[in-house]
């Protein structure tokens, strides 16, 4: 109920709500538009595909009880600073002697896409930094020092990250000769149990994931005029995703956040504004709001047979 409330007024509190939303109806008789909402569920499946890997040293689960855990997941994620109470919901689906230990499962997977997010981002930094011609137009909008010191700062991170997430069981041994850290390390012991085919699949299905929702975004950007090349656009969504990832946020702010950043980066190349919003809410309703609400469903499901039980 409170989801359902705090959605309806982010939605509504949006400037220029009539004209966005009047221009998302108009792009509904397109296939594009579709097939753009048909790729979410091909998002949340290898999500799901993902989220049984990640449980795999703690439960078995059919992959339609992990669709319905990651669902779960997202309504709880929209209460929460950039999305990182998925757990809360996610571990519903999970037996409850194993939950608390699940909670690390759940870090794991997000560090995965985080990491991808890192690559991709610094990647697209990096092309769009020192490729000559009208692409390196966007380091010209920002001053020097502050684009240099994004791009420094993303590459180290990444670096970081990744050296992290590869070792990170050599990471939990190191942390166990800190006495002070020994009774929290129990509950992520476990991550010592995946082997590096296990953690590059994981990266892997977290990648395909990543290049669900650009393909999204530019489909959307696409059947609402914003006359970018796809190429273009998938280098400027790639450092978009590397903004989201570093902005602090929560589910009420993250749709005006989501805005002004995607306008920023794409009035370089097209003045369809009302576009770039309207692509903008489209992909936060279909991605975030309709799994949110599914999610809630569900949680509400779980909470009915309980009290019949």
């Amino acid at each position: 109920m409170l989801l359902g409330i705090s959605l309806y007024k982010q939605i509504i509190a949006q400037p220029d709500l009539e004209e966005r939303w009047g221009q998302i109806q108009q792009s509904w008789h397109q296939g594009l538009f579709w097939v753009s909402i048909l790729l979410m569920f091909a998002n949340w499946g290898v999500e799901a595909w993902k989220w049984r890997i990640q449980l795999a040293p703690l439960e078995k689960i059919s992959f339609l009880k992990a669709f319905k855990s990651v669902m779960a997941g997202c309504s709880i994620t929209m209460l929460t600073p950039n999305r990182v109470g998925e757990f809360g919901g996610r571990i519903l689906y999970v037996q409850e002697k194993y939950r608390l230990r699940a909670i690390t499962l759940t870090i794991l997977g997000s560090i995965s896409q985080f990491l991808v997010t890192l690559i991709m981002g610094s990647l697209g930094l990096l092309i769009m930094k020192f490729y000559s011609g009208q692409h390196s137009e966007i380091f010209k909008t920002i001053p020097g020092l502050i684009s240099n010191s994004l791009l420094i700062a993303s590459v180290l991170i990444t670096i970081f990250t990744l050296m992290f997430y590869l070792r990170i069981g050599w990471l939990i041994h190191l942390l166990e000769r800190v006495n002070f850290l020994s009774k929290a390390l129990k509950y992520v012991k476990l991550l010592e149990n995946f082997t590096a085919k296990q953690l590059l699949t994981i990266l892997i299905l977290s990648f395909v994931r990543y290049l669900i929702f650009i393909l999204q975004y530019i489909l959307l950007l696409d059947v609402l005029g914003v006359e970018v090349s796809y190429q273009l656009s998938f280098w400027l969504l790639t450092i978009f995703y590397l903004i989201m990832a570093m902005a602090p946020t929560i589910g009420f702010t993250e749709l005006p956040v989501r805005a002004t950043a995607s306008v920023e980066l794409f009035k370089l190349y097209s003045s369809n504004i009302v576009g770039i919003q309207a692509a903008a809410l489209g992909i936060w309703i279909i991605n975030l709001v309709i799994p949110a609400i599914i999610g809630s469903l569900l949680i509400f499901g779980i909470k009915i047979t309980k009290d019949d039980a």
